[in-house]
């Protein structure tokens, strides 16, 4: 069913792109760019709440990234292991929904069990839900699924993703003037309206993510009709 002009996204997803190259340019390490851009998404998910926002999705870790330098990928996952034991407490406290969506396998069972520990934890908030890809890629998902799938319609199908629970996003933002999904949310983004920023995701502050909120208002959803 099309939807009108002015409607709100409800359900956003972030391809939070750029972090190396905003450490790059202060001749920073490249974790630093990461630690920056962990920070930047609370900020945006303080926002998100205060936008009418219900789910935001955001692209942590892909499947292809253990393709990285060493140093990189173990800075990566000991910041994670680190932000989740110390923010889930004030995340849950704030209302906010943890999910996590992707493969476990490759994943220090430690974390795996912190990853299931902010999920417990926060399963019951209902103020808005943060779902963190990581270890995640698109057509993973859809193998993964497969693999398991013994017929049925779409609906049959999508009970077998990461996370049948999440809604198809609404607005997909990428950061840093690149324009392609890069194996994000492939099942969910089929109708999904984009928007790219220029903006590395350090620096994509609040007046950026209104402006993509702006910009999705002013379109009118089709989803295959008229």
């Amino acid at each position: 069913m099309a939807s009108e002009r002015g409607e709100a996204a409800r359900y956003v997803a972030i391809i939070t792109d750029g972090n190396g190259r905003w450490a790059r340019a202060r001749g920073l390490p490249v974790v630093e760019g990461h630690r920056a851009g962990a920070d930047n998404l609370k900020a945006r998910l303080r926002d998100a709440g205060e936008l009418g926002v219900l789910e935001l999705t955001v692209y942590s870790f892909s499947t292809e990234n253990w393709s990285r330098p060493v140093e990189e990928v173990n800075g990566l996952m000991a910041m994670f292991a680190e932000r989740i034991v110390d923010e889930t407490p004030e995340l849950h406290e704030s209302g906010v929904r943890m999910r996590f969506i992707g493969r476990r396998d490759g994943i220090e069972p430690k974390l795996v069990e912190q990853i299931e520990w902010a999920q417990d934890l926060t399963d019951a908030n209902d103020k808005i839900t943060l779902c963190v890809a990581f270890n995640y890629g698109g057509r993973a998902e859809i193998v993964d699924a497969a693999k398991r799938f013994d017929g049925g319609d779409e609906e049959d199908f999508r009970k077998l993703l990461y996370a049948p629970e999440m809604h198809d996003p609404d607005l997909i933002i990428r950061t840093s003037g690149e324009q392609r999904l890069s194996n994000y949310l492939m099942w969910q983004s089929a109708y999904s309206e984009l928007v790219f920023s220029e903006q590395l995701w350090p620096d994509f502050d609040r007046a950026d993510f209104e402006a993509a909120m702006v910009e999705y208002s002013v379109r009118r959803r089709r989803f295959g009709g008229r």
